[in-house]
């Protein structure tokens, strides 16, 4: 019989007993969600400033995202790629024209994606490029996150994720973060370079947002080198940044289209997180033919990679996103909630810096990293009715569900600036 959980003291001393002890979540219990908001298992509403790591841009669940999941689970759910089903053909349509891409390969989750591009550079690298077999390079920047599969960890600078399991795995070479003249140099050095991955912008890392013109040299760069420009827009895209993708840049535009003057189309896409609207997982990777044709059977896949399910939540979840333009909205709040945070650093010594764009934005606490701070206020938050998390330390991540209204917003930043305010000497 499965426990019925009555209180939060029960369902975190069950955690604490038979999981494994691999995160360390903030003293709430969730039960219930409904757009930008979160209900315990007391009862106790709270305005979601997480989204589950940006994974449920479209609010929790989304009406018309829940019906597609639900019409589909009654009729077909899983085939294998044994055989083909009716539902991936017309997402895989659906997805490239989306995004301008010739090629998808469907995955699940967003370390999946980044596993599935790092294998295809390297064999495009060898295949296309002409490098020797097992010399391939592939180029990262410091403080990324890609996920935390052995592969990625072999890369990471965070030795909490790295110490005692390697050994790791090899070609990779690290380069500062905002840095193009570094890049330049490993690419000249290094001839057997066949991509750069990077974020856009390294949510992770604390909301770490690059030069303006970053993106646009960095592609630049790997254009002039025959280098692959790998774009890990898992947490930075489908709207969050107020545009499609990061990698649009600032156009007003509802999506992709060639008019965008500053869109800067990477050569591989991984997309991951909100392409299903946190419904199901669902990760994929967009690139052209050139690229993508290294693939043949049998050699890249997953039982549930292009499941019929995953597939159909994530055509409505995009079109939730083009259909109630969430790009535009995240655009226009963002530049609301900087201007509000900036005056509480202005005002407040505890808060340093405000960083970030449309809805992804961090406020770096004045404290050590090896502080508490930080968690004491996202505790603090809790306790006044909001749920975010602190990450690298002292810095604290807001990223609300991109169906935020204006009013709600002001809402919202007004408990920020009571609990700061709270936690000022």
């Amino acid at each position: 019989m499965i426990e019925k959980i009555t209180s939060s003291q029960q369902a975190i001393a069950l955690e604490d007993k038979y999981g494994a002890h691999n995160y360390h979540p903030l003293p709430v219990v969730l039960s219930k969600g409904e757009g930008v908001f979160l209900w315990d298992v007391e009862g106790k509403k709270y305005f979601d400033f997480l989204s589950a790591y940006s994974a449920v841009n479209q609010g929790h669940c989304h009406p018309r995202i829940k019906d597609a999941l639900i019409e589909q689970a009654g009729t077909l759910t899983l085939t294998s790629r044994a055989f083909h089903n009716d539902v991936l053909g017309p997402f895989e349509k659906y997805i490239t024209e989306y995004f301008g891409f010739d090629k998808v390969l469907p995955m699940n989750t967003g370390a999946e994606g980044v596993e599935t591009a790092i294998k295809i550079a390297r064999k495009w690298g060898y295949e296309k490029k002409g490098i020797a077999e097992n010399q391939a390079t592939i180029i990262v920047a410091d403080n990324n996150f890609h996920g935390r599969t052995t592969t990625v960890i072999s890369f990471s600078n965070d030795e909490n994720a790295r110490k005692n399991f390697g050994p790791y795995t090899a070609g990779f070479v690290k380069v500062p973060y905002n840095d193009v003249d570094a890049l330049k140099s490993i690419m000249a050095e290094n001839k057997n370079v066949v991509a750069f991955l990077v974020e856009p912008i390294q949510g992770e890392a604390g909301v770490y947002t690059p030069d303006d013109t970053y993106i646009k040299e960095v592609a630049a760069v790997c254009k002039e080198n025959n280098v692959l420009f790998i774009a890990d827009e898992i947490q930075t895209g489908i709207a969050r940044t107020g545009s499609l993708l990061a990698v649009c840049g600032n156009c007003s535009c509802e999506g992709h289209c060639e008019k965008q003057e500053t869109y800067i189309q990477p050569d591989m896409l991984i997309l991951g997180k909100a392409i299903s609207g946190g419904f199901f997982p669902v990760s994929a990777v967009l690139a052209n033919d050139e690229i993508m044709g290294v693939i043949k059977p049998g050699q890249h896949g997953s039982t549930f990679g292009g499941n019929p399910l995953g597939a159909k939540v994530a055509m409505a979840a995009l079109d939730v996103v083009k259909d109630e333009k969430l790009a535009q909205n995240a655009r226009k709040l963002g530049n609301i909630f900087r201007e509000r945070m900036q005056k509480l650093v202005d005002k407040y010594n505890i808060v340093k810096l405000v960083r970030g764009k449309g809805l992804l934005n961090a406020v770096v606490i004045n404290d050590s990293e090896d502080s508490s701070t930080a968690w004491d206020i996202c505790v603090a938050l809790k306790d006044n009715g909001l749920l975010a998390k602190p990450t690298h330390g002292n810095i604290i991540r807001f990223a609300p569900p991109l169906v935020i209204t204006e009013e709600q917003l002001h809402e919202c930043c007004d408990i920020i600036e009571r609990t700061i305010e709270g936690f000022e000497k």
